[in-house]
């Protein structure tokens, strides 16, 4: 049996290094793409993709509908079939515009890997988001034991993660230059920090407790006083195992380098939530956490943009529309004390208007 095709190989070569080298995608959303064109090919016993048409895709589509995830045994989700066959569908409207499939692909039956304006809306639908409260973020770190260098790590990285919002990615390229502890910020610098989209800025410490803070600050100093580390070495340092006294390889203690991936700090969260007797929330839920924060604390449009850069959002409404939908719990709550709510003054609601319109504008002009 055929288990690939030398052209299909070689033309997705040339589309992987044209998403990452003109599109700027990143190696993981390639690795999406690449499993796509898998299910593809597998579904057409890797026949050559110069022989794609519209009924190809139609059949492919119904076929995928019928598959099961290996994990659960359920049916495929919508948002599943919507991004696999998105996937496919940008794969070959890219491909008939090269030399070559110009006369046997048209763009037009690419549109046939479309899934149905309802399928489409179910899987687009937003869901409510799952992150903990602020209560629940100190409660995880409050039962994390300290008492080794591992576990002191650990909980000062989840602190770190409440304290700063930054992303998982970004935390484990962290170096210990990156922490200002007198200006109370970190630089995360794109040239060396994993950020979003490269993108370079300041996150000052969010004001989450002296004591979140203090947890934070007692691990760089003593990262540096006591293991005398300098400010190329990692923040957050990657485990050091060995072979123990059993034969078996241990964890022994602190590497002096960075994890290469951040499956451990999501690991390390995970375990600090169970053991918390708490559903586990990945890191990136606490910047949801902190965006809810912000609308609480933030009492004017100022303040909140300011907030808003400091989770590394450029646009203010990316923090309201990405992360500060209100949680359905606290929908109810609001909506059943609206009706015994005086009506705010003419004024006040003119203010508040007023100061919508002007974070409205000044997102549009950013």
């Amino acid at each position: 049996m055929t288990t690939y095709n030398p052209q299909n190989v070689r033309i997705k070569r040339r589309y992987f290094s044209y998403l990452k080298e003109a599109e700027g995608y990143s190696e993981q959303t390639i690795d999406a793409v690449s499993g796509a064109l898998a299910r593809y090919e597998i579904y057409t016993k890797h026949r050559e993709f110069r022989k794609f048409h519209s009924q190809t895709a139609i059949a492919f589509k119904k076929h995928l509908t019928e598959q099961r995830a290996q994990r659960s045994g359920e049916k495929l989700s919508k948002v599943t079939l919507h991004s696999t066959l998105n996937y496919l569908k940008r794969f070959f409207h890219w491909l008939a515009g090269q030399q070559g499939f110009k006369s046997v692909i048209q763009y037009s039956d690419c549109e046939y890997f479309n899934l149905s304006e309802k399928d489409t809306r179910i899987a687009k639908a937003e869901r409510e988001k799952l992150f903990p409260t602020p209560e629940q973020v100190r409660h995880i770190i409050a039962t994390m034991p300290s008492h080794t260098d591992i576990e002191r790590r650990n909980r000062a990285l989840v602190a770190f993660t409440f304290l700063t919002g930054a992303r998982d990615g970004a935390i484990a390229s962290m170096k210990l230059k990156h922490v200002d502890l007198g200006k109370n910020c970190v630089y995360q610098d794109a040239r060396e920090v994993k950020t979003k989209f490269s993108k370079t800025f300041t996150s000052y410490f969010f004001p989450v407790g002296d004591d979140i803070r203090k947890i934070v600050t007692d691990w760089v100093i003593y990262l540096r006083d006591e293991k005398l580390w300098g400010n190329d070495d990692p923040l957050f340092p990657a485990t050091r195992i060995e072979i123990g006294a059993s034969r078996q390889f241990e964890a022994v203690g602190l590497d002096r380098k960075h994890w290469s991936t951040a499956t451990p700090i999501r690991t390390i969260l995970k375990d600090a939530c169970a053991a918390a007797g708490l559903p586990y929330f990945n890191p990136h839920s606490f910047r949801n956490t902190l965006a809810h924060l912000g609308e609480t604390i933030c009492k004017t449009p100022e303040d909140f943009k300011a907030w808003s850069q400091n989770l590394g959002h450029e646009h203010v409404l990316t923090t309201f529309m990405s992360y500060g939908a209100v949680p359905g719990y606290r929908q109810g709550e609001i909506i059943n004390g609206l009706a015994n709510k005086e009506p705010d003054e003419p004024a006040v609601a003119k203010e508040i208007a007023e100061a919508v319109a002007r974070i409205l504008k000044g997102s549009v002009k950013a």
